[in-house]
């Protein structure tokens, strides 16, 4: 592990390439030995921290080593349109966001003890269980009936987009049907990844569940389902490590060997992985092979230019002014139909993607560049302290109350490792496409928890 978190900056550092080795270059590799050391601690902490990890692992792989490696080889995946000093502003303001969510965590640590306030626990209520899982499988049905059977997931994600387009082809307007796409694919793939997780988290803890045949069938089921709707061939790969992420750690929610592999192994299949299984994306890029002249080549891939598209929303915003949290609220109110709210905002990467001019809009939107279009520097130090407070706070309550907790029907143990998971798109951005799923996931949850002391309903 240290090999490779801690070794890997020096290592692309001192590789050839045509970048230009200045302040932006000095800042970036900062921030990747940053954001080593810290994945490092998480990796050999006694207590497991799910959210934090995952955020670390991110901050080193995407924040860190990638534009490391674009740095070197003076390679921008997406085309940063202004001048070199706003990849110095960005670059700061990255290791400044990392620095302030580090400090937010450290406010969580020093709160009371969890145990010393009692509440009444999350469950989850059996019937409404069953209710959540049939009606998942029939969401994901209609997925599956709509895009033409279930070979179409395995072909590549360009076959799903168009079978979308053309399951709405009859709706009256472009957003109209794109907010269909997103409804029937959030709805199709959402309810049934919880089904899996909570009837997972019910088999792992019970062993009555385990002797009951209808649990059994059910959780086959369910899985049969999700390796059609969430595989990683049609899917984006951040929602794919979300589904492996809670799985994993819903499987394995005591074992520190598990935990410590998951982020050690991350590494590893993000920066091997990753960049190849790109090939997917459209049906002809499968056929070509995947040669390069240089090791870092595959971290230049489009997935990878959050540093470069912050750089461009800084871009943006001294061409124009902050939007004073507009973009926050179109993605809180993302369901609002544009017919009733004209001026509603876009998706933020696809806002600074026009004002840039480019054909592929479909860029990414990090949640530090989400902070800044909205609030500027001091907003978006504010919101990553909090965002720091809010992981630290979870993961104290996961480990407090959840791995001492054997309950079958624990709901925080399962939303805890979705987080975690989902915190990889939440992080890549745009925020406006990551709200859908956030709000289905948890109108599922909703339905599913029960506060009541209801022994007889609950999951044993």
């Amino acid at each position: 592990m240290f090999g490779v978190v801690a070794a890997l900056p020096f290592a692309v550092a001192a590789q050839p390439g045509e970048g230009v080795r200045d302040t932006a270059f000095a800042l970036q590799f900062v921030v990747a030995c940053y954001a080593g050391a810290r994945l490092c601690a998480m990796v050999l902490a006694g207590r497991r921290r799910l959210v934090q990890g995952a955020f670390w692992l991110f901050c080193y792989l995407a924040m860190g080593i990638a534009p490391l490696a674009q740095s070197v080889l003076g390679r921008d995946p997406t085309p940063v349109v202004g001048p070199r000093s706003d990849t110095v502003l960005a670059t700061a303001l990255v290791l400044l966001g990392m620095v302030a969510f580090d400090v937010g965590t450290l406010l969580a640590r020093n709160r009371p003890s969890l145990r010393r306030r009692a509440r009444r626990p999350a469950r989850v209520d059996r019937p409404r269980l069953w209710l959540l899982v049939g009606f998942s499988l029939l969401a994901s049905s209609l997925l599956i009936v709509q895009l033409g059977g279930p070979a179409v997931f395995f072909t590549s994600r360009e076959e799903i987009i168009a079978g979308l387009a053309e399951a709405t082809a009859g709706e009256v307007d472009q957003e109209t049907g794109e907010a269909g796409n997103a409804l029937l694919r959030g709805f199709g793939t959402v309810p049934v990844l919880l089904s899996l997780l909570l009837l997972t988290r019910w088999l792992v803890t019970s062993r009555d569940a385990r002797r009951r045949p209808g649990v059994l069938a059910a959780w086959a089921l369910v899985l049969a389902v999700n390796v059609v709707v969430n595989n990683p061939v049609s899917n984006p790969r951040y929602w794919f490590l979300t589904v492996l992420f809670s799985l994993l750690f819903t499987v394995f929610p005591r074992s520190p060997v598990m935990y410590r592999a998951s982020l050690a192994l991350g590494v590893i299949v993000a920066l091997l992985i990753f960049p190849f299984a790109d090939r997917y994306r459209y049906a002809d890029d499968a056929a070509r092979p995947a040669a390069t002249d240089s090791l870092l080549e595959p971290l230049t891939v489009k997935d990878y230019d959050q540093v470069g598209m912050f750089a461009n929303h800084i871009s943006y915003v001294e061409d124009g002014q902050h939007t004073f949290g507009r973009q926050l609220l179109g993605s809180v109110l993302f369901f609002v139909p544009r017919t009733l709210w004209e001026e509603k905002p876009l998706d933020s990467g696809v806002l600074v993607g026009e004002w840039m001019g480019t054909n592929n809009t479909n860029l990414s939107s990090p949640l530090w560049a989400e902070l800044w279009i909205d609030f500027g520097p001091l907003g978006m130090t504010a919101g990553l302290l909090a965002v720091g407070y809010g992981a630290g706070r979870a993961d104290r309550r996961y480990v407090d109350r959840t791995l001492h907790d054997p309950a079958p029907g624990n709901v925080f143990a399962v939303v805890v490792p979705l987080i975690a998971g989902y915190s990889f798109i939440l992080l890549r951005g745009s925020l406006l496409q990551a709200t859908g799923r956030i709000v289905i996931a948890a109108l599922c949850l909703a339905l599913v928890t029960s506060f009541r002391d209801r022994p007889d309903r609950r999951l044993r």
